[in-house]
């Protein structure tokens, strides 16, 4: 039985890659795999990945007509952090009604407070309104409930912010999504790596390389793992922008390095 699972799970895989990712993110908290490895994974098959949107995104990531008759995946309201659930189902049927046009009507239309909003705005789920997230997170400051003496007059003009560096954006995307849609963080800090006679090697390069070669490498811990059945290793997989390496930590050099 487990066999059959594989067998189908591959096959999904392989032909429906989309679909795979998309049922994944779906059901996540689960598995071995983060969301930004999926993800990561997806891309590197030619599955177009587009972000989370108030204006067309479901509570569930979900797939739309892409490029070449191939699927695309739209990352659901579900992978914004600090949405609320309630928040995320009240922005889809308020858009079932009347599509929004402001940032004010998004919030009137779902009821959402201020919590939800800056969830929103830090996850770049505004853009399509808004553009970048400066502006968006200066919308949701205004943003005000409507009052029978008082209603809200909205102000269309926007203050002169400077756009969000991409390291910036990196990070928001990283915090509010658990992942991201731009270039990889290492491809952001690999020209600092590079000092004469201590070059980081790539994990594309790894393969190319001798056995017993010394190298030094460099990524984001995505998989930390110390099985009771292992003495004492420690499992660890960085990922850089070409790919993930494997380590094998010894329990003494873990000791030792703990800190």
């Amino acid at each position: 039985s487990f066999a059959l699972l594989v067998y189908v799970s591959a096959w999904l895989k392989c032909h429906e890659p989309a679909a795979f990712c998309c049922a994944l993110l779906n059901s996540q908290p689960m598995g071995f795999y983060s969301p930004s490895q999926l993800v990561r994974d997806a891309r590197d098959h030619r599955v177009e990945v587009r972000a989370v949107d108030v204006t067309v995104s479901a509570v569930d990531c979900t797939l739309e007509a892409g490029a070449d008759e191939r699927p695309a995946l739209r990352l659901g309201l579900r992978m914004v952090r600090s949405l609320s659930a309630a928040g995320a189902m009240r922005i889809v049927a308020a858009r079932a009604a009347q599509p929004f046009a402001t940032l004010q009507q998004l919030a009137e239309a779902a009821a959402l407070d201020r919590g939800d909003l800056e969830a929103l705005a830090a996850a770049g789920a505004c853009a399509s309104l808004l553009g970048n997230r400066h502006h968006a997170f200066w919308q949701v400051a205004g943003t005000e409930k409507p009052l029978p003496l008082a209603p809200v007059v909205e102000d269309a003009a926007l203050p002169l912010l400077p756009r969000p560096t991409e390291g910036e954006d990196l990070v928001a995307d990283y915090r509010s999504v658990g992942l991201t849609l731009g270039r990889h963080p290492l491809a952001l800090l690999w020209p600092q790596f590079g000092t004469r006679g201590r070059a980081v090697t790539s994990a594309s390069e790894l393969a190319q390389l001798a056995h017993g070669t010394r190298v030094r490498v460099a990524g984001i811990v995505v998989t930390r793992q110390k099985p009771s059945t292992a003495s004492g290793v420690t499992f660890v997989t960085l990922e850089d922008h070409t790919g993930n390496v494997n380590l094998i930590v010894w329990k003494k050099v873990g000791e030792a390095q703990r800190r």
